[in-house]
């Protein structure tokens, strides 16, 4: 058994700089990684940090981007914290030493993605900017005495005690006992037949928060990519970045025309390019970034390159794919779950920030929003008691067969009824009965949730968010 301050499970952007922010801070940490580090889902974000930092942008602009991509299920507070506080989470960030794109003179090059009114993304290395920040904070936190790094070690459960969380219990029977404990653990799209997600992004930390008792929310909201690769073999699900809409990619139907709006939000433009294709029997649309600087995404064109595309010279074969939930373990403006010492961050956590389809590049920033103000609270924890006892078995969480990802696909897939819903209840999963339950409850269609048999947005609905508890009934609740 490992005793520390602060325990953080999952290694990706948000649990890395959780972890580097409570060591400075002079708490000893101990990181619990699944996988080595830099291979988080992280790693793989090709999506930038949005933030206001142009002369001409703002905070309001932002948060103005933020809440119409949501649509009207954003809660305010969290927006206006991401927003007020991602230009100082960029600038930290490159105090650690992360080299963002920049001009010749300095002046950091914002991207323009879907849903923003202006250009606010930053990037580093083009497409690379997941890659970039893990490999820098992972090199961080490994030469950072006060963070002992577990890699290739699986939270199973919660540590509990009279209620409070004291820990973390691992898969091999060790276990992590600390003030405080910070779920970062990514999210659940690979819960779904097609992803772009890595195969553990199975919503392991919700999974394991819900068992300990904390509420989870919003789960019907999951984002659905409009540009994964398909047919291509070694590339499947891989993800081609909005960025490249935004630098004038455009989409083609079968028959050539462009179809859809490519910088409409997310929701949108997956909607219409599945549509597209059951109406016209194709299995993908073409993206043709011909005209984009190859330059500015080399991962993307050599991965392409790699598997036998030529970005640069043909259209890539794309279609949806699950790939990011706004849902999770709720929690407050400080990571705060509702079960006492557990916190939760990024994509595994639900502040309400994204609302009912996450406005792109919102999500890295959240990460190190929300993993400062998380690390901060925790040290505010107090120590776990002395008689909280030996520790308790690991539990074992359930891991999804391929039956049941498919049924995710087909009846939580773009768009959802009521029968295929029902049918998803009976699920082996419990996160995907979970799921299920939580979109039945919503009978209306708002951004990454659309039901056939609820076609029409319902106003009543606004600032409503299905909140599952112990008991797994749905309950609507207000959040501003």
């Amino acid at each position: 058994m490992l005793s520390c301050e602060i325990a953080v499970v999952g290694a990706g952007g948000a649990g890395l700089y959780a972890a580097l922010t409570a060591a400075a801070a002079g708490a000893s940490v101990v990181l619990v990684s699944a996988t080595p580090l830099a291979q988080t889902a992280s790693y793989w974000a090709q999506g930038g940090i949005a933030a206001a930092l142009a002369v001409e942008d703002s905070t309001e602009r932002h948060l103005a981007d933020t809440e119409a991509a949501g649509r009207g299920l954003v809660r305010r507070s969290a927006a206006q914290v991401l927003v007020n506080e991602a230009p100082d989470r960029v600038h930290d960030l490159e105090r650690l030493g992360v080299r963002f794109d920049a001009d010749r003179r300095g002046v950091l090059a914002l991207g323009l993605e879907g849903g923003h009114s202006l250009r606010r993304v930053v990037h580093a290395g083009g497409s690379a900017t997941g890659r970039r920040i893990v490999r820098q904070l992972s090199a961080l936190a490994v030469d950072e005495r006060r963070i002992l790094v577990l890699e290739g070690a699986r939270a199973a459960s919660a540590w509990m005690h009279d209620g409070r969380c004291v820990g973390v219990v691992l898969d091999d029977g060790g276990a992590v006992r600390a003030r405080a404990t910070i779920l970062a653990t990514g999210g659940a799209a690979a819960l779904w037949a097609r992803t772009t997600n890595p195969p553990g992004s199975l919503g392991i930390g919700m999974s394991l928060a819900h068992a300990a008792g904390a509420d989870l929310a919003d789960l019907e909201f999951l984002q659905f990519h409009p540009t994964a690769v398909i047919g291509v073999p070694g590339r499947e699900g891989f993800l081609v970045t909005e960025a490249i809409r935004g630098e004038g990619a455009t989409l083609h139907g079968p028959d050539g025309e462009r179809f859809v709006e490519e910088l409409a939000p997310r929701d949108e433009v997956a909607r219409a390019t599945a549509a597209l294709m059951e109406q016209t029997g194709a299995t993908s649309v073409g993206l043709d970034m011909r005209m984009v600087d190859p330059a500015r995404f080399p991962n993307v064109v050599s991965a392409l390159r790699d598997a036998g595309v030529d970005p640069t010279q043909e259209l890539i074969p794309v279609a949806p794919a699950s790939h990011y939930m706004m849902g999770g373990i709720v929690s407050d403006l400080h990571g705060r779950s509702s079960v006492p010492g557990l916190y939760a961050i990024g994509e595994t956590a639900c502040t309400g920030l994204h609302g009912a389809n996450r406005l792109a590049s919102n999500s890295l920033s959240e990460c190190f929003v929300f993993g400062a103000r998380a690390a901060a609270a925790g040290l505010e924890e107090p120590e776990p008691p002395a008689d909280a006892g030996s520790q308790p078995p690991a539990a074992s969480l359930s891991r999804p067969s391929r039956a049941t990802q498919e049924a995710l696909w087909r009846d939580a897939g773009i768009v959802r009824t009521r029968e295929g819903l029902e049918r998803l209840l009976d699920d082996p999963h419990p996160l995907a009965r979970l799921i299920a339950a939580g979109a039945l409850r919503r009978e209306e269609s708002r951004g990454a949730h659309q039901r056939a048999d609820f076609p029409e947005l319902d106003p009543a609905l606004d600032h409503r968010h299905a909140v599952i508890g112990p008991d797994e009934r749905p309950r609507l609740a207000h959040w501003r």
